[in-house]
């Protein structure tokens, strides 16, 4: 019995003196790969981070994982845009590697807020919400 505790503890002891490797090529900085890529509004839902860039004639939103593009190929989604008492509801298609892009005519402004759905291939709904300043 004493044999089989002072094997126990020299495992242990063992196994808590071991060197913790970290996983190097998951290096990465924080701030830097949270930023806007392309000069629009920053939101960040867990490892996702969506980008809105709205003009009058077309919202785009980019999609990555920690600045890495995410591809947007077969992806689905609508936007709907509140700005005081109108809503203006768009569908968002694919569009290069990693954007979704909806046309039309839309009225922004400081308060609009910019509420997506969009569905990547493979996972469920995600739900983003922007607001323009």
């Amino acid at each position: 019995m004493k044999n089989r505790f002072a094997l126990t503890a020299s495992l242990l002891l063992a196994l808590a003196s071991a060197p913790v490797w970290a996983h190097e090529d998951h290096v990465h900085d924080h701030l830097k790969d949270h930023q806007p890529r392309h000069g629009g509004l920053m939101v960040v839902i867990g490892h996702v981070d969506w980008e809105l860039v709205a003009k009058p004639e077309r919202l785009v939103i980019y999609v990555s994982d920690h600045g890495q593009p995410m591809a947007t190929a077969g992806a689905t989604g609508k936007v709907t845009l509140l700005t005081g008492k109108d809503k203006v509801e768009a569908t968002l298609k694919p569009t290069g590697q990693n954007a979704l892009e909806a046309g039309g005519s839309f009225k922004l402004g400081k308060g609009t807020k910019v509420l997506a759905t969009v569905t990547l291939p493979g996972q469920k709904p995600s739900a983003v919400r922007f607001e323009l300043k």
